[in-house]
């Protein structure tokens, strides 16, 4: 129990030195990661299926204040937020919505988690690369290949991540997957699946990425340098 606390201790300790120096860098890739998210869907569906031509926040925002400070259960208030709609982009076709995106809340919360985690990852890299240490060298010799993994691995997920889509077929596709939008229901279907998945396993690999890094990080800040 007591190795395990110290091994806990030890990695928080690394993670937060990281990104306290890594700030910008926690910033800068957590950034780019909801910008890539928000935009990637709208910009492949304009060139691939109709120009984007109309968007909104949810009118209904505006109520939410009085909603949650209604008598309604608690229960029925997570159960409502947990699909509330937040903002929406359409292109219009011929029969009505040719595609849309729709920006939900659980949208909003896979974002900010894959933000979050590859914004720590490449902050404990980038600290272990630019912060060397006589008495730790495996740290500074770990970063490469760290930081191999970490552009891979990125890319990878950046490119499975689900959307939230209307009048392609399937409710949620990868990125990638908007290209295909034309197959038939049970492959996208499969593509659905697939991107659900692969997004979590991404999360997953990188999270344990992150602790690993952060336990390494933090063995080094405990020694003199």
């Amino acid at each position: 129990m007591t190795t395990a606390l110290t091994a806990i201790a030890q990695t928080r300790r690394g993670i937060f030195a990281a990104l306290r120096s890594r700030a910008g860098v926690l910033l800068g890739v957590g950034t780019a990661v909801v910008v890539f998210n928000l935009l990637a869907p709208v910009a492949l569906l304009s060139v691939l299926r109709r120009p984007a031509d109309f968007f909104t926040f949810n009118p209904w925002l505006r109520r939410l204040p009085d909603y949650l400070g209604s008598s309604e259960s608690l229960s029925r208030k997570l159960a409502f937020l947990s699909h509330l709609t937040i903002a929406w982009v359409s292109a219009e076709g011929s029969e009505g919505i040719d595609w849309g995106f729709i920006v939900d809340v659980p949208t909003v919360l896979r974002i900010v988690c894959t933000a979050l985690i590859f914004g720590a990852y490449f902050a404990l890299w980038s600290y272990g690369r630019h912060k060397p240490r006589p008495t730790q060298p495996g740290l500074s010799a770990a970063a490469r290949p760290a930081g191999v993994l970490g552009v891979m691995t990125g890319a990878f997920g950046l490119t499975v991540g689900p959307c939230s889509l209307a009048g392609c077929g399937a409710p949620v596709l990868p990125v990638l997957g908007l290209a295909f939008t034309g197959l038939s229901g049970g492959t996208l279907s499969l593509f659905a699946t697939l991107s659900r998945i692969s997004i979590t396993l991404v999360l997953a690999l990188m999270g344990l990425a992150v602790i690993w890094l952060g336990w390494r990080v933090g063995a080094a800040e405990t020694r003199p340098a």
